[in-house]
């Protein structure tokens, strides 16, 4: 099975990680882009062949997306299951996570996943069901971060967050409803944190498998903010947090 990768971003951070997975490069026909060539070198000593193609081919391949010149042809990568998670928790002493339940955007996904690569999350979660695909569009958005935080996608959410319990590991939800902020929490050690949905949060059986509850504090007229945001003002906190702790 092959997938499509597109953008200079997510193209560099598969070379720089797993050149092996490159089937064909394709570059814009008379494209001088001087953030392009230092990646078109790299690929031709990493012994890739690279074809040329015009504009409407390429756009065709990634559906009218921004491309910015560059689209591979790659093996798709073994996504990561339940019974790997044990595994990446033994890894780390205070694993830290990121819990998506029913993100369906794929640029949401994509974005959050850039968020959690910038924050050092050592992996997100989310259900198999009502979750947005790792597709080339939020592979584009993720910057490259798809090819480096671990995602783990999970037939039933609540049964996983009580593994995690049962590791030792706090479960930390989000909900405009809850009695206390983020700034008011404790989001050191092992620590899981999960967002809700798009518009509708947290599913019930979710938000009972939560050990705390946390908002954000909201000072505008805004009543909140889309998931991706709320997710980089949360995981960030954590890291502030741990960084002192």
């Amino acid at each position: 099975m092959s997938e499509i990768i597109y953008g200079i971003h997510a193209v560099k951070a598969l070379l720089d990680r797993d050149p092996q997975r490159f089937l064909d490069v394709y570059i814009l026909k008379g494209r001088d882009d001087r953030r392009l060539h230092p990646l078109i070198v790299e690929l031709e000593a990493a012994g890739i062949v690279i074809q040329i193609a015009n504009r409407q081919w390429l756009d065709e391949k990634v559906e009218g997306a921004v491309h910015q010149g560059i689209v591979a042809r790659v093996q798709e990568a073994r996504q990561l299951q339940e019974n790997d998670l044990p595994g990446l928790l033994q890894q780390h002493a205070a694993p830290f996570l990121l819990v998506l339940d029913g993100v369906t955007d794929p640029h949401n996904l994509g974005a959050c996943l850039r968020s959690a690569d910038a924050a050092g999350v050592h992996g997100v979660i989310v259900p198999r069901d009502r979750s947005a695909p790792l597709s080339a569009i939020a592979k584009k958005v993720a910057s490259g971060a798809a090819e480096t935080v671990p995602l783990i996608r999970v037939t039933n959410l609540a049964r996983t967050l009580r593994l995690l319990q049962e590791h030792n590991v706090w479960i930390v939800g989000t909900a405009g409803e809850a009695d206390h902020d983020l700034y008011q929490s404790k989001l050191t050690g092992p620590l899981a944190l999960v967002m809700g949905a798009e518009g509708e949060g947290m599913r019930r059986l979710t938000r009972e498998h939560c050990d705390e509850l946390i908002s954000i504090p909201m000072a505008g007229s805004v009543s909140s903010l889309n998931v991706s945001v709320a997710t980089g003002v949360c995981l960030f906190e954590a890291v502030r947090q741990r960084q002192i702790g």
